[in-house]
């Protein structure tokens, strides 16, 4: 018993520093925000836009595209064909929770662990060391980047993932139904809340801010042993997908 109260009161602690060396990383991020003119900081965000973004836009299509068509197939298996309360549960649904949530999962796959490797390589190898005897800053050269672009990069891949997704549920519902595409879409737009555009806005932010900030911690709290490379990086993707589920029951029983 005894055992099992010191283990807990450990990770407790150890919860509370990374909540606490996260935090502090956090406003550092927000005090250095003014490097982002400098060219040399614009060009590692441009970097991360490619990778985080660009090369994301394939696979959130295809799970758009199936995330879609599956829930409108197992709504009509349901309740049968009913426009209106598939166009709700696609609200419900893809506005809501899936499009930031399904976004999110898809960044940290990509971008989560190659941002922690990639940091945490630099530690080991020294030159995280070197920039700061060069003057510069490893948080405004290397986190700043990185966390605006995935926090930008978060967000417009949400809205796309919820075209993709809500585009294909109303092509196969107008085909199921057989009724006015136009007219389904004129319906969307009426059952849809600014509540529900600011809760899927507010989600994909903190988000894209969330994954990033863990990914980042994480690189940067490696020692000098190469062992912690994969270590770091698994890390990163398991709190950073903590991080987003916990945010996401957050803002979804504050608002809803």
């Amino acid at each position: 018993m005894r055992n099992s109260v010191l283990r807990l009161q450990n990770f407790l602690g150890m919860e509370g520093l990374f909540v606490r060396d996260s935090a502090a990383l956090v406003g550092r991020v927000l005090n250095a925000l003014p490097v982002v003119i400098k060219w040399p900081v614009r060009k590692a965000m441009l970097k991360q836009f490619y990778f985080t973004g660009i090369q994301s836009v394939g696979p959130v299509s295809v799970m758009g595209f199936l995330a879609g068509l599956i829930m409108v197939m197992q709504v009509s298996n349901l309740v049968g064909r009913n426009e209106l309360l598939t166009l709700q549960v696609l609200i419900w649904t893809m506005v809501r929770e899936l499009g930031p949530l399904l976004t999110a999962i898809v960044i940290v796959g990509r971008s989560s662990s190659a941002i922690a490797s990639e940091l945490a390589a630099m530690q080991v190898n020294g030159e995280i060391k070197s920039l700061r005897r060069m003057g510069i800053s490893p948080v405004a050269y290397l986190v700043v980047p990185r966390m605006l672009a995935m926090t930008i990069t978060s967000s417009v891949l949400t809205f796309y993932f919820q075209v993709v997704a809500i585009g294909t549920g109303m092509v196969v519902t107008a085909w199921n139904i057989d009724v006015s595409l136009i007219g389904e879409v004129g319906h969307f737009f009426e059952m849809l809340s600014y509540l529900e555009i600011f809760a899927a806005l507010l989600k994909s932010i903190c988000f894209g801010m969330l994954v990033s900030v863990v990914s980042c911690y994480y690189g940067l709290t490696v020692n000098r042993a190469m062992t912690e490379i994969p270590v770091a990086a698994s890390h990163a993707v398991m709190r950073s997908l903590l991080a987003v589920f916990a945010c996401d029951g957050l803002i979804t029983v504050l608002l809803f």
